[in-house]
């Protein structure tokens, strides 16, 4: 059995002291205890970073044992500005670190190196193709992850070698059993490093107090807390703990549930109290227990915001599937598993549940819950592509409110309206999303790709032309014309958009004025510029603008989310195959696609259209 020390907290608690701490760590080295776990961000600020890496190179000097016998294994990507913790994954910032932990810890080759967290700005094949180099470099000798879901570690792996992974771990933490990523680990070979293994300092109290736990530690003359530490421990012989001390009493304590073995009764109290690790123990479909029914079924189905999830869980309610939704019944996912209980419980045989479940962890507490009533999961995955759920998303709130709301309104919307959020929940989506796998436990899985169907009546005709730059520019050089005065009509297109315009075509332009949100124009003298416009061109041309400012966006308006095309869309019934959208910007083919209308150049069509008149 073997166990390790985090140390993060002999440097993080604002009472340290840094002799106690090095005699924490001698009296856990005298222990047993072999394997320390740091980081370069485990400190009180950005000033002192490395500060428990020096703290761990100072204990070994001084310590009387063999040092050879203990191995560091220390972490980047994520630093401590003001005291913060933020991630930092970029190829140069983790070279960076690590040559600096190689000083702070004082060796020429750090034992396993792991990137602290996944940085969501940074690609993740990036961080671990940083990883490799260090060590093909001679920096490291091994790397590891920390934080990752089973697929981020599938990745990974097929980027370089890769020995640990840590995560937290802990009787009262258990996603990480649900999510699948210690079963990878168990079936790979990868130490897991189990960090909060008793769950942190807002489980001490629970674990002093609880009865299968102390009942266990009274048959071996052990503390609650050392039983859990020796489950952890029991489960897997890929699992060490990384028990946190900051007394050296907590470290003899820790270092004792090394040598716990536990008793077959033991196990059956500890499993039938924390069920989750008969996962490991038994796999699985073991784990379930009760045997597979086969005239009853659950299906999740899954798929970003806007994906078309109620929908399709609306037809299979209306074919006799008793449906359950959070957005419906309020609280979390896991508030629903008890309502699957209760509805399986009670005869329901077919039972449908169509939250985003992005994640295995959240899977994972329905297959476990349906298992025990020997009811399999089917899994209904709608891989709509982001852009399709965007449009989705803007139509959705377009046809309830006629418009779209701004990000205030939208936040008070969402209370009472499962489709009003904003786009970063389906970015957010999109970074957590772990893709449906067999090895979940599903009995099949369908993936249905998206297809559009508008109503036959949308069957209208326009030109959507960005204006910007397109239509017109401003004579003093700002971005876009301030006052009618400042316009100036980019010459010979006006005759272009009016013969479309008498063969049918609505002429629609799109704006973005973000000036509006920044004081400098009001919306009264940008709807003076675009009615100058539309007279200077002899046409009837409406225009709808995103008033929004730079940045992320908070918004559906701002291109190329397709928000304003939608109005559009929705206002003229048009069908987007047969109009064409118009720009010269990076992002106007992007805004057309999502659309679903042809794009042309602006440059292009007009000289050809020039040509043809």
């Amino acid at each position: 059995m073997s166990i390790g020390l985090g140390c993060m907290r002999l440097s993080t608690e604002a009472d340290r002291d840094d002799e106690r701490s090095i005699g924490v760590l001698h009296t856990a080295f005298d222990a047993g205890i072999t394997l320390v776990d740091t980081a370069d961000a485990y400190c009180l600020d950005d000033r002192e970073t490395g500060h428990n890496e020096r703290l761990i190179a100072r204990a070994l000097s001084t310590w009387q044992g063999d040092r050879t016998s203990i191995t560091v294994a220390t972490k980047g990507g994520m630093t401590r500005p003001d005291g913060r913790w933020e991630l930092d994954g970029r190829a140069a910032h983790l070279r960076a670190a690590c040559e600096r932990s190689c000083q702070a810890l004082g060796v020429d080759r750090i034992a396993l190196y792991q990137l602290h967290a996944v940085d969501p700005s940074t690609s993740f094949a990036t961080s671990v193709r940083a990883l490799a180099a260090l060590q093909r470099d001679g920096l490291v000798e091994a790397i590891g992850l920390s934080n990752v879901t089973v697929s981020q570690i599938e990745e990974a792996r097929r980027i370089s070698e890769i020995k640990a992974i840590q995560v937290e771990l802990s009787v009262w933490h258990d996603e990480h059993l649900l999510s699948g990523v210690a079963e990878y680990c168990v079936a790979h070979g990868l130490t897991l490093l189990a960090h909060r293994p008793l769950g942190g300092r807002r489980s001490r109290a629970r674990t002093a107090a609880d009865p299968v736990l102390r009942a266990v530690a009274s048959r071996h003359d052990a503390t609650p807390f050392e039983v859990a530490l020796a489950w952890l421990i029991d489960l897997a012989a890929v699992i060490v703990p990384l028990a946190g001390a900051t007394r050296a009493e907590t470290a003899r304590s820790a270092a004792r549930a090394r040598t716990l073995e536990l008793t077959g009764e033991d196990r059956d109290a500890l499993d039938a109290r924390f069920p989750a690790g008969l996962i490991l123990r038994r796999g699985r479909a073991a784990a379930a227990g009760a045997p597979v029914r086969e005239d009853a079924e659950v299906a999740i189905v899954m798929g970003l915001p806007g994906a078309g999830k109620t929908t399709l869980a609306r037809k299979l309610e209306a074919a006799g599937f008793v449906r359950l939704n959070r957005d419906e019944a309020g609280g979390s996912l896991r508030g629903l598993i008890p309502d699957l209980d209760g509805a399986l419980a009670s005869g329901a045989t077919r039972v449908v549940m169509d939250n985003t479940y992005a994640s295995r962890k959240s899977r994972a507490e329905v297959i476990e819950a349906a298992a025990a009533r020997g009811v399999q999961v089917r899994c209904v995955w709608l891989a709509t592509a982001v852009e399709d759920a965007q449009f989705n998303a803007a139509w959705r709130l377009v046809e309830r409110y006629g418009r779209l709301p701004e990000e205030a309104e939208l936040k008070r919307l969402r209370k009472q309206d499962a489709n009003a959020f904003l786009p970063s929940a389906q970015f957010r989506y999109q970074r957590e999303l772990e893709p449906p796998d067999p090895s979940e436990g599903f009995s099949r899985i369908d993936t249905i790709a998206f297809e559009r169907q508008l109503d036959p009546g949308f069957a209208n005709r326009a030109v959507l032309v960005w204006c910007d730059g397109v239509l017109m520019r401003s004579r003093s050089g700002r971005r876009v014309p301030a006052t009618p005065d400042d316009l100036e009509v980019v010459p010979a297109r006006a005759e272009v958009l009016r013969r479309y315009q008498a063969d049918g075509y609505a002429i629609l332009g799109l704006s973005w004025q973000p000036e509006i949100a920044d004081g400098i124009q009001s919306r009264p003298s940008v709807a003076a510029v675009f009615a100058a416009l539309s007279e200077r061109m002899g046409l009837s041309i409406e225009v709808e603008i995103c008033p929004h400012a730079a940045g992320p966006p908070r918004c559906w308006c701002r291109k190329p989310l397709p928000g304003l095309g939608v109005l559009f869309i929705h206002r003229y019934k048009l069908d987007p195959a047969q109009c064409l959208y118009v720009g010269d910007g990076p992002q106007d083919p992007g805004l057309a696609r999502r659309l679903g209308m042809p794009y042309r150049d602006a440059t292009d069509f007009f000289e050809a259209q020039a040509v043809r008149g």
